[in-house]
């Protein structure tokens, strides 16, 4: 018996109506607003003002150290802001979501996403170049230009970017709401897990939060270009299915229509000897072995038990009394 839950998992008979995020102007105003924040943050650091006093002061409060009984939970915690497991994970449920609605788009939403994150955060990582707290040299400095790569925090932008596309591609209101409560707090415990265990200073989880979110107002921009590439992609996808029928159809044999008679091909070799015994050339050895040749390779008509109802001109195959076999000529009758 099926329920709704199983029911769900069958495919959707035709693709449904996605209507795409547009850049409205609220979405304008947050990306604005999140822009001027994340600027202000590299500013602050790049001049040592009190973000990065206090950066230090988390750095040596050392929570690893207050807490220790929550260092194996966090250890595993943390996971779910790297690129890599997060990525299958997403990109799994997405594919089946792509499979069910006939669309390419989460995929396509997804990798251009992932895409954005790496070149916008790595652009910036390695152009600042900031040492992480385990490696900084000397107490109260901003440690940039140093070689480093870790301002902005990429498993927090990761964390962000990731698990917000979820609630970017939701259908309905209420999904896309609890969606976004969901990867607001998942995104938010990956940035302090990273602060807890000292691999990024706090300012570092700041902006890397603000990288995140930068990233997933901008994706209605990219929307018409997602929109060509799925096009493009099924076009293809078509042309690529006709070409393998029409070399299906160029490769099948053609039948010859029921009941229409066969014909029997036969050698080059036995067809001159069919011919030369026509004409009657030949020894008489050679014209018996020859005819017998033919016959042998020749379709004999089987004739009805009632000579009356066989075609005119039909030869008759009658059987061969004797030792001499089917290719014995008949003898002529002498009188006595």
């Amino acid at each position: 018996m099926r329920t709704d839950i199983f029911a769900r998992l069958d495919r959707e008979p035709e693709p449904p109506k996605i209507v795409a995020p547009r850049m409205s102007r609220h979405r304008i105003a947050l990306f604005g607003g999140t822009l001027a924040f994340y600027l202000a943050i590299v500013f602050a650091v790049l001049v040592t003002s009190w973000l990065v006093t206090l950066d230090w002061k988390v750095m040596l409060f050392r929570p690893y150290q207050q807490w220790p009984e929550l260092h194996a939970f966090l250890d595993y915690y943390v996971v779910l802001g790297q690129r890599g497991p997060t990525a299958v994970m997403v990109a799994c449920w997405l594919g089946w979501r792509s499979w069910r609605q006939h669309t390419l788009r989460p995929l396509l939403v997804l990798g251009t996403s992932l895409l954005l994150l790496n070149v916008t955060v790595g652009a910036v990582k390695l152009g600042l170049g900031r040492l992480g707290p385990h490696y900084a040299t000397q107490i109260g400095s901003a440690e940039m230009f140093a070689g480093g790569d870790i301002f902005p925090s990429g498993h927090t932008a990761n964390a962000v970017v990731t698990w917000g596309i979820l609630a970017y591609l939701a259908t309905t209101p209420r999904a896309r709401r609890y969606l976004s409560a969901v990867s607001a707090t998942v995104s938010l415990g990956v940035g302090l897990t990273t602060v807890y265990i000292g691999t990024h200073w706090l300012s570092d989880v700041v902006l890397g939060w603000a990288a995140g979110l930068l990233i997933l107002l901008a994706l209605p921009w990219f929307e018409p270009l997602i929109a060509r590439t799925e096009s493009w992609i099924f076009d293809v996808r078509e042309r690529w299915r006709e070409r393998w029928r029409e070399r299906r159809r160029a490769g099948r044999p053609v039948r010859a229509p029921e009941g229409a008679p066969q014909p029997v091909l036969l050698p080059q070799s036995i067809a001159a000897e069919g011919a030369a015994l026509a004409a009657g050339a030949g020894a008489p050895g050679a014209h018996l072995a020859a005819g017998a040749r033919v016959r042998a390779h020749t379709v004999p008509t089987v004739c009805p038990e009632r000579p009356a109802a066989a075609p005119a001109g039909t030869r008759c195959a009658q059987p061969e009394h004797g030792s001499r076999g089917a290719t014995s000529p008949a003898r002529p009758m002498t009188g006595g």
